[in-house]
Parts: C-alpha cells; sequence; structure tokens
C-alpha cells in the first residue's frame, strides 16, 4: 500500500506568488470561455487561472469594469480584506 503522505512530502509544485493582482471570478466556466472570446476584454486579460478565474492586466481594471458593464453584465469590485 502506497503512504499518501510519504508521496505528498516528496512531490513539489512550483508555486509563484504574485501581489495587488485584479481577477474576474465568473459563476461559471462557460462565462469565463465567453469573456475570453470578447475581442475587446481579451486586449485586457493577460489570461486564465482557472476555469472560472481571469487575470486582469495591470492598470486595466476601469476598462474591464466599463465593459464589462456595457455587455450587461453587473460586476462587482471586492478589493483587499473584502476578498477575504
Amino acid at each position: 500500500m502506497i503512504n499518501v503522505h510519504q508521496t505528498m512530502d516528496k512531490t513539489r509544485i512550483p508555486v509563484k506568488l504574485h501581489r495587488r493582482v485584479c481577477l474576474i471570478h465568473t459563476e461559471d466556466a462557460l462565462l469565463a470561455e465567453e469573456l475570453l472570446a470578447h475581442r475587446k476584454l481579451a486586449a485586457d486579460l493577460a489570461g486564465r487561472l482557472a476555469e472560472r478565474v481571469l487575470l486582469i492586466l495591470p492598470g486595466r481594471v476601469d476598462s474591464v469594469m466599463q465593459e464589462l458593464q456595457r455587455m450587461g453584465h453587473t460586476p462587482q469590485l471586492t478589493t483587499g480584506n473584502e476578498a477575504k
């Protein structure tokens, strides 16, 4: 039998930590896919971190919020301690 704890202790996963980043967290993966496919929004996105999480380029939050509102979405801005 394999001891899971021994196996996990030996496995290292590379992690990169970024501070003060802006994200879009969608309710479902399909919406995230739709936002990535939107040409104007895609120019302001650095990429996809998870199936429902998109990374916004630095300095582009205002334009992303405006475009989401123009598209009929109701984005909520959460900062710092509110996100915990």
